[in-house]
């Protein structure tokens, strides 16, 4: 019990940066703006992330209607085959999104969309397991996100500690499985790193008909040997982002800027940054991604609980809105509601 509940006994890293997050008040900016966000997490292991504390950040100001969450390794079954455990993800995340469809709680349909795990390195036969998938979340099982990041560096390897081979999507048993998802309707997100999204690309190329969706603008690195030459990772960065916008078949997701991995350093900060000041900070790479992509196909999404490192709910969607102010109704509606319910198949706002 101790050990479930480790957190309980006075370190809750989500509850620290919720009392640092407080030094940092904003008013909310066009609140009548509907938002799907479509890359959030739940948890409960070295904090807690469950319904509560989503909706408590969905429900802090801005107009949430809709969520999507994002694999996380959460709740992955202790016992039986090693294929099958990620299946308790699934199972956990609809009890979620069937307590939120109650009205119990409110009417934003958190979880609405659920992109779990399921190891397509097994080839073939992993179409047993994505249909049980499918069973277990009904119409909310969209996809699947296996991690690929990859990087030779230490501190990187410190961020992400799920190991992946540096060609994962290259590899042919991988392609294998990957092959049984468009049949099923199922996308694939992909999250890795800048420099490896060559791979994204010829991999959309291999198989035109499967939606892919690169998570965090493409995976900016700031820290360890990339700390010190972020215009030449930005140039190299921004390269690849319009290489993989070529693709018709893969999209992207602005956000998750506030990781640590990004090495901006607002976590750092004595007071959470303002909207204003991360606005300037995220722009270059807001701009490149929705030039490159057009706004039919990119999504804002909070990273939540990730970026909490760097601010609150209501700061993170202050930005995105802030970036997109000189947008028309028609595209903000796009990169805000639009694009996700349209990608990942849920209700149109």
């Amino acid at each position: 019990m101790a050990q479930r509940n480790k957190y309980k006994s006075g370190h809750d890293p989500l509850q620290e940066r919720k009392e640092w997050q407080a030094r940092r008040q904003e008013e909310v900016i066009d609140p009548a703006q509907p938002i799907i966000d479509p890359h959030h997490h739940v948890w409960d292991r070295e904090s807690r992330y469950l319904l509560d504390e989503l909706l408590d950040d969905f429900e802090s100001g801005h107009d949430i209607r809709s969520s999507v969450f994002l694999q996380c390794n959460s709740m992955i079954r202790e016992h039986g085959p090693e294929a099958e455990k990620p299946l308790g993800e699934t199972e956990f995340v609809n009890g979620i999104a069937a307590m939120a469809a109650s009205g119990t709680y409110g009417p934003i349909r958190a979880c609405e969309g659920i992109i779990s795990f399921a190891d397509l390195r097994i080839g073939a036969p992993v179409e047993s397991i994505l249909r049980r998938h499918l069973e277990i979340g009904g119409a909310r099982f969209r996809g699947v996100r296996q991690l690929s990041c990859w990087d030779e560096d230490t501190d990187v390897k410190k961020v992400i500690r799920t190991p992946s081979p540096r060609h994962a999507l290259a590899e042919p048993k991988f392609r294998e499985g990957f092959a049984k998802l468009a049949p099923l309707g199922l996308t694939f997100d992909a999250w890795l790193y800048f420099h490896q999204l060559d791979d994204v690309v010829d991999l959309a190329r291999a198989f035109p008909e499967t939606t892919i969706i690169i998570d965090h603008v493409g995976g900016v690195l700031g820290i360890g040997r990339y700390a010190n030459d972020r215009a030449g990772v930005f140039e190299e960065w921004r390269k690849m982002i319009r290489k993989t916008a070529g693709c018709p078949n893969v999209m992207i997701k602005l956000g998750g800027l506030g990781m640590i991995s990004c090495g901006l350093g607002f976590n750092k900060m004595p007071v959470p940054p303002s909207s204003e000041e991360l606005a300037a900070a995220w722009k270059p790479y807001i701009d490149t991604c929705i030039e490159a992509f057009g706004p039919e196909r990119a999504m804002f999404e909070s990273n939540f609980p990730v970026d909490k490192e760097t601010c609150s709910y209501r700061v993170v969607w202050n930005t995105f809105k802030r970036l997109a102010a000189n947008y028309s109704k028609d595209e903000k509606a796009a990169l805000f509601h639009r694009t996700a319910a349209r990608v990942y198949r849920l209700q149109q706002i």
